[in-house]
């Protein structure tokens, strides 16, 4: 969700360093980047690795949410271009569709009810709903399931490196639309498909 239907990820490239400064903690860009989508229980892993066991995970991102949060309500959430174009192409076409995001349950209906895209999915999935968040299968595997489909029969799309990680492993096609660094060569060979934006993702379902 954030970072491919909607433009909030880049905050979070801003503002997980911003909160563990206030704890006394150098975040580099590159470890904010690799933050991305990132679930539980490798978030909190991943930042006891760089700074230290001693890392108040929990007050750490309480203070990233609050610092968000308070951005967001002056700047307010914008679509990515083209998200409702392609939600409105699948519905139209009986597609079934569902987020499966990092986000917790009543922010992913808060940001998609102020963007107005919530009545376009059929299920709302979050990684608090499955034992482990991505890059782990979890949500997805818990996606398909909800929706009665196959992995194998399920499109995936995603921003982020983690994500699609996810992905791959449950056996959905991955496909890639970069938000804020484009794939490695590493990664390439997870994707189904890298496509620039949203729109070009209607031809696969021409």
């Amino acid at each position: 969700m954030d970072g491919t239907l909607i433009d909030t990820e880049r905050y979070y490239r801003i503002f997980w360093p911003k909160a563990l400064a206030r704890f006394g903690y150098e975040m580099t860009d590159e470890q904010a980047l690799s933050m991305r989508s990132l679930g539980r229980p490798f978030a909190p892993a991943k930042l006891k690795e760089w700074f230290g066991e001693d890392l108040d995970y929990v007050a750490v991102r309480n203070c990233r949410k609050e610092m968000m949060e308070e951005c967001l309500q002056k700047e307010g959430i914008r679509c990515k271009p083209g998200a409702r174009e392609l939600l409105k192409f699948l519905r139209e076409r009986g597609i079934t569709t569902a987020v499966a995001t990092a986000t917790d349950p009543e922010r992913t209906t808060q940001y998609l009810t102020q963007t107005g895209l919530i009545s376009y999915f059929d299920k709302l999935i979050s990684a608090t709903m499955v034992e482990e968040g991505k890059p782990a299968p979890d949500i997805y595997l818990y996606a398909c399931e909800k929706l009665g489909v196959a992995p194998e029969e399920c499109y995936a799309v995603e921003d982020a490196p983690n994500g699609i990680l996810a992905a791959y492993r449950a056996g959905l096609k991955a496909i890639m639309v970069p938000d804020q660094t484009k794939p490695d060569e590493a990664l390439q060979q997870y994707l189904f498909a890298c496509m620039d934006s949203l729109e070009e993702v209607k031809e696969l379902f021409r």
